[in-house]
This record gives C-alpha cells, structure tokens and sequence, in this order.
C-alpha cells in the first residue's frame, strides 16, 4: 500500500508536474489515511470503501481539525483514487460522491502603498540591502509567489521588452511585465553583484536565496520601518493584484498577471476591492452611517 502512494507521488511530480511542497502536502494526507484504514484492518487498497473515508473525517472533526485542512485530504484521496481506478486497482471513486464541508472565505491581507513605499525606502549601502529592496520591487512589480522569484535565473529577464519570464505551479511559465521602476532597480543590482548568468537573487555565498531567507528579511524590514503587522511575502502579491484590479477594474487581465489557472481564484480580489470602496464610501458620502 505504500509503493501506490510513493508511485502516485511519482506520477503527481512526472506528469503532473506539481510542486514539491504539493507532493509533500499530497503524501502526507495519504499516509494518515493509510494510518487510520490500518487500525481498522484494512490491507489492500481494494478493500478500502467509502465507510472508511467518512469515519476519517468524522474523525477529524472530533479532532478540532478545521474544514480547509480536511477539504484538502478529501482532494488528495479523490486524486489518489482516480489514480487506481485508472490502473484497475479499485472499481470506482467512491469519494467523488463525499460531501466536502465548506470553509469560510478569509480574504487576505493588504498592504497598502504607503506601506509599499516604506518597505522599499533605501536604509543603508551595500549588496544585501540592495538585493532586499529589488526582490521587494520585483516582487511587487510582478505580483510573484516566493517560490517563483527565488526560481527566477538572469536569462528571465528581458530588459529589451521590459518582461519577466516566470516559472509557475505545475512548471507553467508566463511572462509578465517587469515595470520601469523593477527594471532599473534589477539593471543596477546585477551590475553592482556581478551577478550574469544562473540565479537572480542570490546570497553572500552567491548562492541561490531561500525562500525562507526571503520571509525572515521581509517581516524584520516590515517590523524595522515601523509596520506592526506580521508581513510576509504572498502579502506583496496580494498588494499587487488588488492596486492593478483597482487601477484597471480588468478581472481577466489580473488572472493572467497572477496566472492564476482559475478565474474563481483571481475573483477573491474583487471583495476586497469592495471592502475600499466601502471604506471610502462611509468616509465620504453624505447618506453613509457615521
């Protein structure tokens, strides 16, 4: 039982081409099911049924474990069974019919431009600092998840045409407008790291940075410039697609900025937008309550 999950997680990196951190995700789900179907005897994926799979979340549930974490096993089970249904292990994909329990929407946070502006805000001489303020830039320029810009190599960048070529999840790529402001801070940090060919960002090592040195430089700068919330760096793209939704009022066009795979992901920005224009309504029209 557990070679089918180690070749599912195979076949989710080969041809599927998910990320690590989804593969690692995928696994461990799998594996507590596995954990939990054999203290009730089962040995043979073909033995398990859908009995089995309600008690796991009924189980769940009596543990406290929230709804977002047990919609995720849900998707990892029904992944793993479309799997071995496909390769004759079992009959049929009995969770497909499994009632998945809905979860509260939480609209991310939003740093705002000002906020933006401090972080940015040049404090002191030398590469790091500069590295730390054209990661920020690019970040924020491109509206880029970590993991994408620590991915980033000097050949994804095309200052003639002022884009930035980005390997996303599942190893899609797009290419996504490098603003002017991106691109001159970006010229100016390769040129004074010497940096020409293989990672962008890099460390004193010349290493390829982390996606956790990444967040820890993020939230100490956020904290250094006064900013009292726990800053981290999807904020940065959360910021990013709601100042261009709000600019352009375009849905599509931030999709496809974000690359987002779904319009229903991209569409979480539209309450947010709503959430300022709200603010600003109660602040000034002359009917809103005071």
């Amino acid at each position: 039982m557990d070679k089918a999950i180690d070749e599912f997680v195979k076949y989710l990196q080969i041809e599927r081409q998910y990320a690590l951190n989804t593969r690692r995700a995928y696994r461990a789900d799998l594996q507590a099911l596995l954990d939990f179907i054999a203290e009730k005897g089962v040995n043979r994926w073909e033995d398990l049924s859908k009995n089995h799979i309600n008690l796991l979340v009924m189980n769940m549930r009596h543990s406290k474990i929230n709804s977002k974490t047990i919609r995720r096993h849900l998707s990892a089970i029904r992944g793993f069974l479309k799997y071995l249904l496909e390769r004759g292990v079992i009959s049929s994909n009995f969770a497909l019919d499994l009632k998945t329990p809905k979860t509260e929407q939480n609209l991310p946070k939003v740093l705002d431009y000002g906020q933006i502006e401090l972080l940015l805000k040049r404090r002191s001489d030398g590469f790091l600092e500069l590295r730390n303020i054209t990661i920020i830039e690019v970040i924020y320029s491109c509206g880029l998840r970590v993991s994408e810009l620590v991915g980033l190599d000097v050949a994804d960048v095309d200052f003639s045409q002022g884009f930035l070529r980005v390997s996303g999840k599942g190893g899609k790529q797009r290419h996504t407008p490098l603003g002017k402001a991106a691109q001159a801070i970006t010229r100016y940090y390769l040129q004074q790291a010497n940096v020409q060919t293989g990672a962008l960002f890099i460390n004193k090592n010349r290493q390829r940075i982390s996606v956790r040195t990444v967040q820890i430089m993020l939230k100490k700068r956020a904290l250094e410039v006064g900013i009292k919330i726990n800053v981290f760096p999807h904020m940065l793209r959360h910021a990013a697609a709601t100042h261009f939704l709000q600019s352009s009022h375009d849905l599509r066009s931030v999709q496809d900025f974000l690359g987002h795979k779904s319009i229903k992901s991209t569409q979480i920005y539209t309450h947010l937008d709503f959430l300022e224009l709200s603010k600003v309504y109660d602040k000034f029209h002359p009917r809103a309550k005071k």
